[in-house]
């Protein structure tokens, strides 16, 4: 029953058109972070990027390599949109894309992972077996169907999505809409909205309405009787999203994300009125219909088991961070902190505070302040330099942090040598002070 549900042939109107809209929209944020100056202010300006833990020696192009990274970047989204060479310019994109989401993290927004997700995805894909230049150059590669498997490992990609979204919002601070006033707070200048978005009744309406559209938006659009309405709720959602967070092409991406719940002949009226009807669904499992299968329930397997890693570490990921990137956790917090870091040399016993506007940017020195990660690697990054200078020191932080709008409170143990310990991938970092006030034990 599985292989006759994944492996029956399907029109692909609903894939193709995807594939333009995916690759217009790639294209437009590659070129737009040049354009509106993104990559100048997260990967030229920086001495040194902050770039996942193990890919430090992942930095940005010297000069203005990184524009000339992202024209390119641009470039094969377009050639994604018209099919051509379309295995190679994905595969390239995707491989571009992974080494900017690794190399910097200052500006981490889950958009971005999403991206390079679906960009391994489309890469698997048969996108570009019709209405395309590889088709016109090559016709022998022309169908008008695809697997259903196609269909089904989006949807439940979005399903996954969305789901985790919802279940991350089920805490204290959304549910009494404490954070959504926090959050609305800093868009008080917006014209026409601005006022609006400060009344209590509105971060009520945001804060139920939010949860059940990422509960209930993929079933709605799944049934027929509602799908209608559930596309009206969708265009709404996203185009609020889009124009009070500017966030990016993830409102517009997840509009394109619609076209795989409608019946391909609306599909083909809207976009393909002169394309071939494809009616049958024959079954026709490939020859490697195992490796596909078992392909898929490992990658799925491993995007469930990313969001839930947090539970099965010490302490509140709210607080900690830990567990928090790559789990769907959009839009929940919003922290404050200041921290000094104190380097001592081994040698003479000498004492030095550290200027951080001499290493970092504005931006980076808010992550450095109340973000584990950054601070762990900022200590191993000036270990580094003084070592690179014939001294062996260590390096203490005094970190403060406040979790949406409450108090700051010492997140970072100040009496620990961040230079000399380890970063526990998997577990909870010791030197991560404890979330409840009830636990500190510091020591003058």
């Amino acid at each position: 029953m599985l292989n006759r549900f994944l492996f029956t042939k399907i029109d692909n109107s609903a894939l193709l058109i995807f594939r333009m809209f995916f690759g217009m929209l790639i294209s437009l944020e590659c070129y737009g972070a040049i354009i509106t100056g993104w990559v100048k202010r997260n990967l030229i300006a920086p001495q040194f990027t902050f770039a996942f833990i193990g890919f430090e020696w992942l930095q940005p192009l010297p000069g203005a390599g990184m524009y000339y990274y992202f024209f390119v970047m641009g470039t094969l989204g377009i050639c994604i949109a018209l099919g051509y060479k379309y295995r190679f310019s994905m595969l390239v994109f995707t491989i571009l894309w992974a080494g900017v989401y690794l190399m910097q993290k200052t500006a981490y927004n889950n958009h971005y992972y999403l991206l390079l997700l679906l960009s391994g995805i489309m890469f698997f894909l048969p996108a570009n077996k019709n209405y395309s230049i590889d088709a016109r150059l090559d016709p022998s590669i022309k169908e008008n169907t695809m697997f259903a498997y196609v269909k089904w490992v989006i949807v439940l990609q979005l399903l996954i999505v969305y789901t985790y979204a919802a279940i991350a919002k089920m805490y204290g601070d959304w549910l009494d809409f404490s954070f959504l006033k926090v959050l609305f707070h800093g868009k008080a200048h917006y014209p026409l909205v601005g006022d609006l978005l400060q009344h209590t009744a509105v971060h009520q309406f945001i804060g139920v309405s939010g949860i059940l559209f990422d509960l209930l938006i993929v079933p709605a659009l799944l049934w027929k009787p509602i799908r209608k309405w559930a596309f009206i709720a969708s265009i709404f959602f996203h185009l609020f999203n889009s124009i009070v967070f500017q966030i990016g092409i993830f409102p517009y991406l997840a509009l394109a994300f619609t076209l795989f719940f409608y019946p391909p002949e609306v599909i083909r009226k809207i976009f393909l009125k002169n394309k071939i009807a494809f009616v049958k669904g024959d079954f026709q499992p490939p020859s490697n219909k195992k490796w596909i299968v078992g392909f898929i329930m490992l990658y799925f397997s491993v995007q469930l088991a990313l969001p839930v890693r947090h539970y099965f570490i010490k302490d509140d990921v709210l607080w900690t961070e830990e567990g928090h990137r790559m789990s769907w956790r959009m839009m929940l917090r919003s922290r404050q902190g200041v921290a000094t870091y104190k380097v001592v040399s081994k040698s003479t016993g000498d004492v030095y505070m550290v200027d951080q506007d001499t290493y970092m940017t504005k931006s980076q020195q808010r992550k450095t302040a109340s973000y584990p990660d950054f601070i762990w690697q900022f200590a191993q990054h000036l270990k580094k330099e003084y070592k690179e200078k014939g001294e062996e020191v260590s390096v203490f932080v005094d970190s403060k942090v406040g979790i949406n709008g409450k108090p700051l409170r010492p997140f970072i143990d100040p009496n620990v040598d961040l230079a000399n310990e380890p970063w526990n991938y998997f577990r909870h970092n010791p030197w991560i002070l404890p979330s409840r006030i009830e636990d500190f034990s510091l020591e003058n």
